[in-house]
């Protein structure tokens, strides 16, 4: 394939990719067929819509796009027994997932339970005392206080601990992986059971919390009950469907498009507050959720407490909120401080084993708070699926990231069944792991091999994706907010990335650190601004901060940047290379 532009190496030493031949052909038809400016019509080509659905496509609608709840299994029965629990004023506990979706489905049911009038017991597990999940001492305890535990985003692969819960009923909501068999449950509602098509399988677990409280809202205007204002609860579901890395397609468009509009309202204090805070100046978008507001969630079941995140979500008086979201947002800056030190030893020992199918890195005394979030970093440096293992006392523990195409979570799984892991599981994208020291190395060697044949084909790490050219005098507002309609952008449906070819660099200069600002310009257009984040790290910010004057080619993703009140069009930039007569 021949490289975009000729560009065979650029200045982070990638190749260039444009879009194919007939995808471009396809995109030009859908341009004219429905009126749409060519970077929208590409990106409606790529995903697959032909020009009698583009209009549907750009206005997805929730009441078209949702599934009826009753498709997955038990949730009849999950609808039935919650609705009983609230109208009867029983005891209800909440055992959530210390994470964003775990958090945001806690509070979708402690919201929809205030709207009833009613209260629950929140628990969330300590990362480091407790680990992942349910566990028999927490489960006992709840039992023995409560008519109801509703198990969110976990719960799937707990048999023992569900088993101790004696004498109150449990449901579980969830969408991680399931085994061979399920705990001894009243519901276990998870599209990823194996006893699920998997049609519905791309859900996070708020997701699956709000189809059953849309089968609850059913079961209460059957019994002439008022039913609680779900369209409201979408901001919650959003954020939880972008912060967990959920694939933004089918239902999880419409989720997240209203969702948006939703947060834009600021009714929710708690996410008020965390806007406020991480100074999120205009509408949110995609982006700010997974960006800004998540890791600052994150960061209580991380490096704090972990119900912080929690309770900021699910709190209706604006200075609690102020105060949670300042504890969370001073525990994101410690947590940065933590992830610095994982970051560089893990990326240090992934380069050095040179694997190319899985990245990993094992050490003492790694926070396992952090260890999620490094693996990320290093999957994004090598491209590959990575795991970052915290070891204590012979014990790791440990986080796993995949890439587009590798089912990561099945296969640790897998390791976990063949008795290489204590315990392992998760989704597609994400996974966890406890593992003995002692069997590290064969492990990872083993899902280095389980791996192998899903990263056969796959586009390389030397390779940069372009959607196609772009001009700085055709990045326009209008443009702009159409190729929005066209998102939102994130797992499974990427933003498209545009090259400005032949531009001139007007000025470049650093942000802070590690940031890299520049303004650049093509022949009788108006000048642009640019900005590559943490491009210092690397050889993307040395490359170009002494470029003043020459002619580059530019890569990577329009924005809106809002300052002051005042918008306006930026790059956010990817990757550049010297144009021709610049070597």
């Amino acid at each position: 394939m021949t490289a975009f532009l000729g560009i065979d190496s650029s200045l982070t030493g990638r190749r260039w990719i444009g879009p194919p031949a007939d995808l471009e052909r396809l995109a030009e038809g859908l341009a004219q067929q429905a009126a749409l400016p060519l970077p929208v019509a590409r990106v409606l080509a790529e995903r697959g819509v032909p020009p009698a659905e583009a209009a549907g496509f750009l206005a997805p609608k929730l009441r078209d796009l949702l599934p009826d709840p009753l498709t997955l299994r038990d949730m009849d029965v999950a609808a039935e027994r919650l609705v009983d629990a609230a109208v009867n004023g029983q005891r209800i506990a909440i055992f959530a997932d210390y994470d964003v979706d775990g958090g945001s489905s806690a509070a979708l049911l402690i919201d929809w339970l205030h709207q009833h009038g009613r209260q629950a017991t929140l628990y969330i597990p300590d990362r480091i005392d407790e680990g992942y999940g349910p566990n028999v001492p927490a489960m006992t305890a709840l039992a023995a206080a409560h008519d109801l535990i509703v198990c969110v985003d976990c719960g799937t692969l707990s048999h023992d601990a569900l088993a101790a819960a004696a004498g109150c009923d449990v449901i579980v909501l969830d969408h991680h992986l399931g085994g061979e068999t399920l705990p001894p449950a009243l519901a276990v509602v998870n599209p990823n059971r194996m006893d699920e098509d998997g049609a519905l399988g791309h859900l996070c677990a708020a997701g699956v919390v709000f189809l059953t409280l849309v089968q609850a809202g059913r079961v209460l205007r059957q019994r002439g009950l008022p039913q609680p204002d779900l369209m409201a609860m979408l901001d919650l579901v959003a954020l939880a469907t972008v912060a967990d890395v959920a694939p933004l397609v089918g239902v999880n468009r419409a989720f997240v498009r209203q969702g948006l509009a939703v947060m834009a309202r600021r009714q929710r204090a708690g996410l008020v507050a965390l806007s406020d805070i991480a100074r999120l100046d205009g509408a949110p978008s995609a982006f700010h959720l997974g960006f800004l507001l998540g890791p600052r969630i994150n960061a209580g079941g991380r490096v704090g407490r972990a119900d912080l995140g929690a309770l900021c979500l699910s709190c209706r008086d604006a200075s609690q909120a102020d105060q949670l979201a300042r504890q969370l947002d001073a525990l994101n800056s410690d947590r940065r401080a933590i992830e610095a030190a994982v970051r560089l030893e893990a990326l240090s020992q992934a380069e050095a084993r040179g694997d190319a199918r899985l990245s990993w890195a094992a050490g003492a005394g790694w926070h396992p708070g952090v260890v999620g979030i490094v693996a990320a970093r290093v999957k994004e440096a090598t491209d590959l699926p990575s795991v970052v293992i915290g070891v204590d006392h012979g014990i790791g523990k440990g986080s796993a990231r995949s890439v587009p195409g590798v089912d990561l979570g099945r296969a640790i799984q897998r390791l976990a069944h063949e008795g290489l892991l204590l315990k392992g599981g998760g989704h597609t994208m994400a996974a966890g792991l406890t593992v003995e020291e002692a069997k590290i190395p064969a492990a990872m060697d083993r899902l280095a091999e389980l791996i192998a044949r899903d990263l056969a084909g796959r586009t390389g790490s030397g390779d940069l994706r372009i959607s196609g050219l772009l001009e700085p005098s055709g990045a326009t507002a209008p443009m702009y907010r159409m190729l929005e309609d066209a998102g939102p952008f994130g797992q499974a449906a990427p933003a498209p990335r545009f090259a400005f070819s032949d531009q001139l660099i007007d000025s470049a200069a650093t942000m802070g650190d590690r940031h890299l600002r520049l303004q650049f310009r093509s022949p009788g257009s108006p000048p642009m601004e640019a900005v590559a984040w943490g491009a210092m790290d690397g050889p993307l910010g040395p490359g170009l901060i002494g470029a003043k004057g020459r002619r580059f080619h530019l890569a990577g993703k329009l924005e809106l940047s809002t300052w002051g009140g005042r918008e306006r069009l930026r790059l956010r930039l990817d990757d550049a290379a010297p144009a021709t007569g610049n070597l």
